[in-house]
């Protein structure tokens, strides 16, 4: 290969690839590896999402590097002693997920050594149990970064309680624009944002720190969302231009620790608000937010009609009249997301085709009340291309009809709907491009609604499918499924009690366009499948399902074999104990799992440099 080519044009070829694409050439020829690990040296990002490596895997994959902007993990398998591999000089953005062993002392390193640090986002950090994560390690980042623009620290703010924490920020940079907390207590917050206006006030005749000047993009989740809260925010923060607000009581809220009408006035007093999020969890209590009525919507529909997102969770008293109200008087909005709407019916989209709206992401998820008529009005707007309507248990197959004729229409979820297989029947021969598609918990369904579906076009757009929860779906059915030859991303089957071996045989012998043996699949969920036995578990070893990252599966169906099999496979995510497998971190608009593909994962082949797997195939044979 040298003498066909010179070095230098091959580097540069190199030198353009993503990572994932640059380890798959490393492991074709001696000469590619060694102009890879040149490459490397070079890079100037890093991201390497969908497999979480060793400290001792990852530290040859980033060796100096004066060039490196851009640094993306998964540090599942990551500890303190990875720290100085990740902070490194230079750095403009760097994103950690899953972050749950390493500590607090990560920020202080970021704060000493990424003095150019523009973006940081970092999820669940030091959230293992014994692991420290101090206050005065949020005040070394603040103090070290400045030149920060978006922060985003998915945490618990809790273990950060100091007399000095409304104070401490303002040290932080004065370029930061977006603000991300994963949970903050309410105590907490309030003192920051007391701190923020006491400055604000006497900045006229007294030199006094500036809090936030750039600040437009605020998340948080809180204990409770209350009127006081609403106002602190509106008075503190005045050029917000998102603000996205979650709680999830453990209490019933009393009237003095609950939003109502008279809080939902003081939203957006400056008019720049273009996406506003009010979300109600009901993770551990079922309650809503029973003091606000039609009334507090109208108010603050008036002073919000520059909005462009609007999401309502939780609002039980709100009817038709409220809900019209964001729709006529917000021209501009496209995003629409409302759950637990348990008055919303038909009549809110009654006149919606009289509108000027171009709506394209829209969520009803729990409006039970929504029928296929609201469905068939709200199918005029042709340019939606995501729909939630996740439990609108009213809902039927005419309703998918009028969707299926949607000509930018990618995300479909109906879980739990009353549809029937003529839905798919309308899906399948529709004109819409679907990507992804949720049925779970479609009751109505068979496997003939496997045929219907995949008779179409859809056959060659579609890449994730759920069909969980769905007792008529059986080994048939999906073997129907594998004979379609539906090049599948993400396939989701858990809880269907007559699904068993012959499935999983039939999806791992699934070939397509000469590649290997269920090739495209990196996300196979078959949690609590009636049908499993220890036998499935050999059909998960290599050459099978090489691409596979997620898998779920029954933790007791047998330990030693489970087990075997995650030692086996380094890089599979195992899930045992029924969690949802995490899909956001797959790029899907890459085509790289198209590509015919040689019996072993080449991206594990290089990382393991060639080590042969340890003894647990005999296990498994066994």
């Amino acid at each position: 290969m040298d003498a066909a080519l010179p070095a230098a044009v091959v580097a540069t070829i190199l030198s353009r690839l993503d990572v994932r694409s640059l380890l798959l050439a490393a492991a074709a020829c001696r000469g590619l590896r060694a102009c890879a690990s040149h490459a490397l040296a070079f890079l100037p990002s890093f991201h390497l999402l969908e497999v979480a490596l060793t400290h001792e895997l990852l530290r040859p994959l980033l060796p100096p590097n004066p060039s490196l902007r851009s640094l993306r993990l998964d540090c599942a398998r990551l500890e303190d002693a990875a720290i100085a591999c990740l902070a490194r000089p230079g750095l403009h953005e760097l994103l950690l997920l899953n972050c749950d062993n390493i500590s607090g002392r990560l920020l202080c390193e970021l704060g000493t050594t990424c003095r150019d640090l523009r973006v940081l986002s970092l999820n669940s950090l030091g959230a293992r149990r014994g692991l420290v994560v101090n206050f005065s390690d949020l005040q070394e980042l603040f103090n070290g970064c400045s030149q920060l623009e978006s922060l985003r620290l998915a945490l618990d703010f809790s273990t950060f309680d100091d007399p000095n924490f409304g104070h401490v920020w303002a040290s932080a940079s004065e370029s930061l624009s977006s603000l991300e907390i994963g949970y903050i207590p309410m105590t907490m917050l309030l003192e920051l944002l007391a701190a923020v206006t006491e400055a604000q006030q006497c900045m006229d005749y007294v030199k006094a720190p500036v809090f936030f000047p750039s600040l437009q993009k605020l998340c948080l989740a809180v204990d409770f969302i209350t009127d006081h809260l609403i106002g602190s925010i509106s008075v503190a923060l005045p050029s917000l231009t998102h603000l996205d607000i979650q709680d999830a009581p453990i209490v019933e809220p009393n009237s003095s620790s609950d939003l109502t009408n008279a809080g939902l006035q003081q939203i957006n007093p400056h008019g720049k608000l273009k996406h506003i999020s009010l979300m109600r969890s009901q993770e551990f209590l079922v309650t809503s937010f029973r003091r606000v009525n039609d009334l507090g919507i109208l108010l603050m529909a008036d002073r919000c009609s520059n909005l462009e997102s609007v999401c309502l969770g939780g609002f039980s008293r709100v009817t038709d009249t409220g809900f019209r109200a964001i729709i006529h008087s917000c021209s501009g909005l496209h995003k629409l997301r409302v759950s637990h709407g348990s008055h919303l019916t038909d009549l809110v989209f009654h006149d919606i085709i009289a509108t000027s709206l171009c709506l394209t992401h829209v969520s009803l998820r729990w409006c039970k009340l929504l029928t296929n008529v609201g469905i068939e009005r709200l199918s005029c707007n042709k340019d939606l291309n995501v729909l939630d309507l996740r439990d609108c248990r009213s809902l039927g197959d005419e309703a998918v009809r009028a969707l299926s004729c949607l000509p930018k229409l990618q995300t479909l979820t109906l879980d739990g709907t009353d549809i029937s297989d003529q839905s798919l029947k309308y899906l399948g021969l529709g004109t819409c491009p679907l990507t992804s598609l949720s049925l779970r918990g479609c009751r109505k369904l068979t496997n003939d609604c496997i045929t219907m579906l995949f008779a179409g076009p859809v056959k060659q757009s579609l890449q994730v499918l759920d069909l969980s929860r769905i007792p008529s779906i059986t080994d048939d059915g999906i073997m129907l499924l594998a004979r379609s030859r539906t090049p599948l991303i993400e396939l989701r089957m858990r809880e269907n009690p007559k699904i068993g071996d012959a499935s999983v045989m039939a999806v791992a012998s699934m070939q397509l366009d000469g590649g290997t043996y269920g090739s495209s699949l990196q996300l196979l969920d078959l949690f609590d499948c009636g049908g499993i036995t220890p036998l499935a578990t050999r059909w998960f070893k290599k050459p099978y399902f090489p691409r596979l990252r997620w898998l779920g599966i029954t933790g007791s169906l047998n330990r030693v074999m489970v087990d075997a099999l995650s030692r086996s496979r380094p890089f599979l995510h195992m899930a045992c104990r029924g969690e949802e497998l995490g899909t956001m971190l797959w790029d899907t608009s890459s085509d790289w799992y198209r590509h015919n593909d040689d019996d072993l994962d080449e991206l594990e082949q290089w990382l393991l440099e060639g080590e042969p797997v340890s003894d647990d195939d005999t296990i498994m044979e066994e």
